[in-house]
This record gives structure tokens, sequence and C-alpha cells, in this order.
């Protein structure tokens, strides 16, 4: 593949800090990065030095046990308490404080879009980036089709820390995850201890209580135990309990004087309304009557819908379990150092996961008379179907047409183990690995149609009757399937992916010189089956009478699955080198290639009759440089890498019913630094991309453009200031502009999200605090569906959350 220069802007900028750093380095005495000191209280200044470049690398290491300022990979970390300071609503709103990542976090609880580094999200989900709880994924594919890994991850007070690798090794160190790695590491009980903390809305109705505890069981053994548990409307309300559910994490560890094993559990069932990109104005402002920062699609209208099963059989879905993913896992590390020099860690995980994710779509937003019409024929009238206003007329210029995206995730379980064997030989250390992992995608599409007033707070239905008094719809419900996407969508998969794939990597350290690289090749096979749908009439109600709505039903056409069948293959490469100029200033290089192997997306569309996929369909690859510089100056840290990166793209996107076949190239610029001025810490990032489709196999007229959400700038700054009983902090999360689909039409205006954060110490060990979330309540538009003006002005997108405000309690002992 042809590689591009990196622009000569970018790269004098990279240099300029490098050469800054040797400069300020010179001036400045010796100085080193000490670890945080867990036993100071909340309203003391931990003793870590910002980005901690001598902590070791664990999350994505290639071999040897080396510090940040010693290796060549771009890593960052977030502790607990910078993540209080964020104030995340959600998991993936922590996302958004890391460098190089952009996390489009508006959807919730979960189904988030998570890219790194310009890498692409051509439909959603987190395709190059690996999600993991403790070494090991939480899915083998982040962006299963509404089966996300960040549905299935909660951050809680388990949590010891988040360690993120960028591009680098990352292509070696983990199946399918050429982007990067993002690590949720649990506490162990190494602290004697415990915590307990209560969150409470003010302005939105949410009661969460987190706690965790852990210590020694005797002289060899401990344990950690935690999790949380809540109930409330969540931060938009949805006309019901939109939040309710919990989780129990739980480890055991016991030591021996050659290493130690420990066992994991974890128990996760929670339910959590996700939002769908909504109705508003194209330059972001609100649809009279529909508030886009507050309100949501659901409705108390609308909680329990009828279809068919993956079976054919009448069932029912209930909208109030929105994503609701069921986990049940248990896993064990073991890490032992064997005789002649050899040291052998084992990861293994064995994981039950099912659930549900069903939520509302606007497939259509628009004139309410023309989509009668579309309906039921020239002279439709709509009516509302429910509330307070049954049966009279619906006069309101616009209405929505609602598509429930009602999938059962019947099975997605997976077993993984990753072996690993280490040795030194002298300067150079060697490490050899085999990873092994099985992933099951069974899950069955249940869609319906529904008409629905335009306006928040419990929108009504609607019902639509022909000019001769026939009616077309019964309670709001126009189609048992949907029939404006010509009945695509129902749809059912049961399919398993293994993956086995051994590795090898080494490092040569000689002086200030540390050389590595590392190699891996991922094997897979693909088996199951898939089934579309299948229209017939079918008296749904059980009345004896076939209706109107009931004589086209979408099911599951069990007769004729289509098979799947196919293996592929890839090699992924990582080579880099680290030069320590200074004590307090090193440079780095890399070179890497890394693969991620295609799953559910290929069906329907991409998978011949015989099972097999074609090869440049089943795997896309990346290719990756980074140059970089890590530097200290005093309390001052600095860390500045330049990428270059050309990705391929198959995808299928379920709401635009669209393939991509494209190639995408990126470069820029990421700078990560903190600052430490007695009581006041700060830590911030920038990344600058420049992306562009370079090649489009279905859409030649898109080469050269931006790709759809993709801003040339992301930044964030947190900062903290320690008083005597107190803390105040506010933290920033900004974009610059960007288009909202691929053919550069419709623009999105840059903006800056404020957070707050306060805390005071009313006791020994006791901490109240307040946080708000958007404190100047900005709308921040993050991706529509449109990607030009309609002629009604109307678009479907998501923005942040309006300002939210919560009070919060937390006792530790």
């Amino acid at each position: 593949m042809k590689i591009q220069q990196i622009k000569p802007a970018y790269l004098a900028l990279a240099v300029s800090l490098a050469l800054g750093s040797g400069y300020a380095q010179a001036q400045q005495n010796e100085s080193k990065a000490q670890p945080a000191d867990d036993s100071k209280t909340q309203s003391e200044p931990a003793a870590g030095a910002g980005l901690d470049f001598e902590r070791i690398v664990v999350t994505g290491a290639v071999a040897r046990k080396q510090t940040v300022m010693q290796s060549s990979v771009s890593v960052s970390t977030l502790t607990p308490t910078d993540i209080e300071v964020a104030t995340p609503r959600s998991t993936a709103e922590i996302f958004r404080m890391l460098p190089g990542v952009r996390s489009e976090s508006t959807g919730g609880e979960g189904n988030a879009n998570i890219a790194v580094r310009g890498l692409p999200v051509a439909s959603g989900g987190a395709k190059f980036l690996a999600l993991q709880e403790d070494g090991l994924p939480v899915l083998q594919f982040g962006d299963i089709a509404f089966g996300n890994a960040d549905i299935f991850l909660r951050s809680d007070a388990t949590l010891a820390r988040l360690d993120v690798i960028r591009g680098g090794s990352a292509s070696t160190a983990a199946s399918n995850s050429p982007g990067g790695i993002i690590n949720f590491v649990s506490k162990t009980g190494e602290n004697e201890g415990g915590s307990i903390a209560l969150t409470n809305g003010l302005n939105y109705d949410t009661l969460r209580t987190d706690f965790e505890y852990g210590g020694d069981i005797n002289a060899e053994t401990r344990f950690h135990i935690g999790g949380f548990v809540r109930q409330g409307e969540g931060v938009r309300d949805p006309g019901y309990q939109g939040e309710s559910g919990y989780q129990l994490k739980a480890n055991l560890t016991r030591e021996f004087d050659s290493g130690y094993v420990r066992l994991y559990l974890k128990h996760l069932n929670d339910k959590a309304a996700s939002y769908m990109p909504m109705p508003m104005l194209a330059d972001g402002s609100s649809v009279a009557g529909f508030d886009a920062k507050r309100d949501t699609l659901q409705s108390a209208y609308l909680t329990q819908t009828v279809r068919l099963n993956g079976d054919n059989q009448i069932s029912r879905g209930d909208v109030r379990d929105g994503m609701n993913p069921q986990v049940n896992s248990v896993g064990a590390e073991a890490v032992f150092e064997l005789p002649e020099g050899w040291t052998m860690e084992n990861r293994f995980r064995l994981s039950d996961i099912s659930g549900n994710f069903i939520t509302l779509f606007p497939a259509e937003v628009g004139d309410s008379q023309q989509m009668a019409n579309s309906i039921a024929g020239a002279g439709a009238a709509l009516s509302y179907a429910v509330g307070p206003n049954a049966g009279q007329a619906y006069n309101a210029k616009n209405a929505m047409r609602i598509h429930t995206f009602d999938v059962e995730l019947n099975d997605f379980g997976s077993i993984v183990n990753d072996l690993k064997l280490s040795r030194s030989f002298g300067d150079v250390d060697v490490n050899l690995g085999y990873y092994v992992a099985d992933q099951n995608i069974s899950m069955s599409w249940l869609w319906n149609s529904y008409l629905m007033a335009l306006k928040g707070d419990n929108a009504e239905l609607l019902n639509v009757t022909a000019a001769d008094g026939t009616a077309f719809s019964e309670q709001g419900l126009v189609a048992y399937g949907v029939p404006y996407w010509g009945n695509c969508c129902q749809r059912n998969y049961d399919t398993s992916y293994s993956i086995k794939a051994p590795y090898a990597g080494l490092s040569w350290a000689f002086g200030s010189l540390s050389l590595d690289a590392s190699v891996r090749r991922d094997n897979g096979d693909a088996s199951g089956t898939y089934a579309g749908a299948a229209q017939s009439a079918r008296d749904m109600n059980n009345d004896g009478v076939i209706s109107r709505v009931e004589q086209s039903v979408s099911g599951i056409n069990l007769a004729q699955p289509n098979l799947v069948n196919y293996s592929w293959g890839y090699n992924s490469y990582s080579a880099g080198a680290n030069y320590q100029l200074e004590t307090d200033w090193a440079l780095f290089a890399r070179v890497s290639q890394g693969g991620r192997a295609n799953a559910d997306r290929l069906l329907f569309g991409k998978v011949n009759a015989d099972g097999s996929v074609a090869k440049e369909d089943a795997v896309d690859e990346v290719t990756q440089y980074e140059f970089g510089s890590k530097s200290r100056h005093g309390d001052l840290n600095l860390f500045a890498t330049a990428f270059y990166a050309e990705t391929e793209e198959q995808n299928f996107e379920a709401t635009s019913q669209r393939f991509f076949d494209r190639v995408y190239q990126a470069q820029g610029l990421e700078l990560e630094s903190s600052y430490r001025l007695g009581d006041l810490e700060l830590r911030g990032s920038v990344t600058l991309t420049d992306a562009e489709i370079s090649k489009d196999a279905l859409n030649p007229e898109l080469v050269g453009n931006k790709p759809r959400r993709q801003a040339d700038l992301l930044y964030s700054l947190l900062a903290r200031y320690y008083l005597e009983k107190a803390q105040l902090g506010f933290s920033i999360i900004g974009s610059s502009d960007a288009y909202a689909q691929d053919n550069n039409d419709l623009k999105f205006s840059g903006y800056a999200q404020v957070n707050a954060f306060a805390s005071y110490n009313l006791a020994q060990n006791l901490d109240l605090s307040v946080n708000i979330n958007n404190l100047f309540d900005k709308v921040g538009l993050t991706e529509a569906e449109e990607g030009s003006v309609p002629a009604n002005g109307i678009i479907r997108a998501r923005t942040i959350n309006g300002r939210t405000a919560s009070l919060g309690l937390k006792y530790q002992f």
C-alpha cells in the first residue's frame, strides 16, 4: 500500500516539542515520578507525578517489564479520582478523557461509537478497539450489531484503574484490536478496607449505591468484592423507570512462593434506556415540543410490543428493558516463576452472556398528512390512539414513524484462554503465547412499526384511517415488521466464531536504547446459520379476525436458513524503538500492522450461498506509523505522538441498510500532559487528526472526503484543587466541527462541554460531593442520520445530555 507522508506541520510540531523537552530537561534537576499513595484522604493530593512515566506497562506490553519512559508505545492511565472529576454519566463518557479516542457516548449507558486516531466508525461500536476486563476482552468483536461490547461493561467502585494503549503493540497483544486496547483493571484487595457511596440526582431521577471491600484473609490469601445497585428514570425521562439493575464482582487471590492464582466472578443484570437519534433542527436547536437535550423517544404509551419471536411464536417485548445485559462469568489468572528462568501467565474466562436490546428509532420525521397518505392513501386521517385525547383528530403538522429496534440477545457467550511464557536471556526478553477463544452470536431481530406524535414527555401513539374509514393501524401499530424499509429486518442469527492465535515477542535493552518486535497469527472459523424475513397472515391478537395490519406479519424464514461456513487468517506485526536521551526525556518510533476479522455485519449481503466469504471481505487490515516524545520537566510531564494510519473497512449499517467497502487514511498528532503546582493538579490532551476516504469501491464519488463525524480537533482538560478539607475540580471535553455524513454537506458545529465537581470532608473518611455534567447546558451533536438538511429542516441526531447535577456521599473504611 502506498504510504503518505505525515504533514510537515504535524511533524514539525512533534519535533519541536521533543527538542523543547530536551532543552527544558537540561535546565532542571533530575526528577522521577513516584507511584500514587492510595492512603491519602480525598482532601489531600496524591503523591503521583501526573502521567506517571515510571509505572510498569502491563496492558499491551510486548515482552519486557518496561516503564512507560522505557517503552515505545503510547499508553495512558485513568484513576478513579480522575474519573470522579470528569463526572461521567455512563461508562462510555469516561473514554472521552483519553487522548486519541473519540467516544460518541450520547446513546446512554452503552451502544457508544468508539474510535481511535482517525480509524473509522463506519457503522457503530468499537470495531478496531478492544474493551477488556482484567486483560481479557469483553467480547471478541466490539461492533456486533445491537451487541456492542460496552453494553456488557460497567464501571463501578471495584475499578482500580483504566489502562489504555493506542496503536503500537495492540496489534499483536490481542485479537481484533489494531487500534488499541482499553482495559478495566479490578482492585484485588492489596489494600485493606473499602467504601460505600450513594449518588442521588438533583435535577434528574437516579439513586445509585456503589460499594467495595477487600483485604487479607490470611498471610497468603486476599479478596475483593464490590459492585453497584441503582434505579431511577435516568438522565432523560422515558416516562417510566429507565434504569434498574446491579453488578456484583469478586476476586480471590492465593499467593505462593513462586507466584499466585486469582479467581474472578462477575454477575451483571442491568437495564438502561438506549437513546436513538432524535428530531431536532439542523442548527442543533430543538423542535417545538421536543427538547433535544432532555427528551426521549420513549414514552409511557409504548412500553409493550407484540411480535413473532425467533421461533415464529407470538411473544411480547418490553421496551422498558432497554439495553439489558445479563452476564455471568468466571475467570482465573495464574502467574508463576518456573525453573530455568521462565515465567508462565495464563488467563481464562467463561462467560454466559444474553439479554435484550429494545428501543425506539425514528425511521421518518415529517409532514403528518403525507405520512398518513403514504400508509392509507390520499385523504387519510390521523387521530390519537391513546391518552386523554384518544379518538380525537391529530392536527399537528409533523409526526414520527417509529421502528422498534427490538432485539433478543439469545447467546453471546464466550470461552477465552490466553497462555504466555516469558524468559530473559541476558539483555533479551522473549515471550511466546497462544490465544484461544470461542464467541457465540445468536440473536433475533423482531421489529415493528408505529406512528407517534412529534413531542417529548410521553408522546402519544397515533392511528391512521383511510378516507373510506378503513383502519390501517391498531393502537398506533401500523405494521408487524418494517415495510417502510422493505420488511428488511426480521432476522435470526445463530453463529459461532472460533479464534486461535499464536504470538511471540522479544525486546532488547542496551543502555539507553530499547528495541522490541512482536508478531501474531490469527486464524478463525465461522459457522452456523442466519435467516431473514418471511411474510404471512397471522392473528396476532387472537381475536379470531385477520385485521389489515395482520395480513402481512413479518416472521423468520426458518424453512430457508442461510449457511455460514468460512475461515480467515491474517498476520500482525509491530516493531518499535525507544531511546532515552536523558533520565527524563525519551524518543520512540513504531511501525505496526494489524487486522480485524469481520463477523455478523457480513451476513445478509457478503456471505455466498455455500457459506463462504471472500478473503478481502473477511478481514480488514490497519497499517500504522508512530513517532513520539516523552519528557518530564519538574512537575510538568509531556507525551507527544505523531501518527499515520491506513485502514481497510468492510461494514454494514442497520439504520441506513448500506454496506461500506473503503480505505481510509488518517494522520495527526496526540499531545498529553500533566502539571502539578502546589495543591493544583492539571491534566489535558489534544488530538489533531487529518483523515480522508482514500478509496471507495461502492461510492467512488466520496473519495477525498472526510469520514463522517471525524473532527480535526479533540481536546480535554481536567483540573483539581485541594483545600484543607475540600476539593474543587472541573473538566472540559471539546471537539471542533465535523461532517454528519461522508457526503460532507451537513456539518456539526464544534462544542465544549464543561463539567464541575466539588467535595467536602464532613468527618474523618466521610465526604459529601456534588457534580454537574454539562454545566453550561450546551448542545453538542455527535451523529445524525441525514447528510444534508431536508426540506422541513428537521434532522435525526444525537446530542450530549443537558445539564444534570447529582449529590454524593462516600464513606471509606
